[in-house]
């Protein structure tokens, strides 16, 4: 059996007294689509960030992608490895027109390197507002874009870089539900190697955090649920809204 595209190893994050991701392990496919979810604080984001290198995850833990070892990298270099994320607390470059937001993604070595099939950055760039949904927007300075609207510049920014691993912390955030409808057509559209994707055979495989667990379970086939820190259930969405431990934890707390 060859090797897993990504492999999480007893990851752990300690913050003085209080552990907020406690020994995960678990690995996935090219091919996959993984929802991830819990109660607030149940260490989601914090483990997305150690992934993606903006946290030093506690001595022994191991993120290997592509069979590379990630844990403790600079954050570009795992961006041109293949893994970049979307984040919940979203840093545009208000002065600067959104277009030109996505115009730096294009940038990184790793999207120059692929984005052969383009000559011009700013096209690329457009193609990608496109699939966001806002390229009627471009020339407008980011500070004018609604919460909605940042969080697709956010995913736009991200699927510019060409990810083969995409990380979407609450990417139906701020939107609304015809909003959220429409991002998560383009979600799966990406991940089948559609429209933005059209690059290559195949879209990148996703892990995506989020609290809008209708909508997450018609995109992804398998579901992590983190509580403390700590995984309690992995499994298909139908046998985690039946688990009792899920119900417990995160569902009977109020989950979306």
């Amino acid at each position: 059996m060859s090797e897993s595209f990504l492999e999480i190893k007893s990851l752990s994050k300690t913050f003085g007294g209080l552990t907020a991701v406690n020994n995960v392990n678990f690995s996935m496919g090219r091919h996959q689509i993984i929802g991830l979810i819990g109660p607030n604080g149940a260490g989601k984001t914090t483990l997305l960030r150690m992934m993606t290198g903006i946290l030093k995850p506690d001595p022994g833990g191991s993120v290997l992608f592509k069979g590379e070892e990630c844990a403790g990298k600079n954050t570009w270099d795992i961006v041109n490895k293949g893994m970049v994320s979307t984040f919940q607390n979203m840093r545009p470059f208000r002065k600067l027109p959104i277009l030109a937001n996505v115009m730096v993604a294009c940038l990184c070595p790793r999207a120059l390197k692929r984005g052969e099939w383009v000559k011009k950055i700013e096209a690329k760039a457009m193609d990608a507002l496109e699939f966001a949904g806002i390229s009627d927007m471009a020339r407008e300075k980011a500070s004018v874009l609604s919460q909605g609207d940042l969080k697709r510049l956010e995913v736009a920014r991200a699927i510019a870089t060409e990810p083969e691993l995409l990380l979407l912390d609450e990417p139906f955030g701020g939107l609304s539900p015809a909003e959220t409808d429409l991002m998560a057509k383009s979600i799966k559209r990406l991940h089948k190697g559609g429209r933005f994707g059209r690059l290559h055979s195949e879209g990148p495989a996703m892990i995506i955090v989020e609290h809008k667990l209708h909508w997450l379970m018609m995109i992804a086939s398998r579901i992590i649920v983190l509580n403390f820190g700590t995984i309690i259930a992995d499994g298909t969405p139908d046998e985690i809204i039946k688990n009792p431990q899920v119900i417990e934890a995160y569902l009977g707390q109020g989950g979306n």
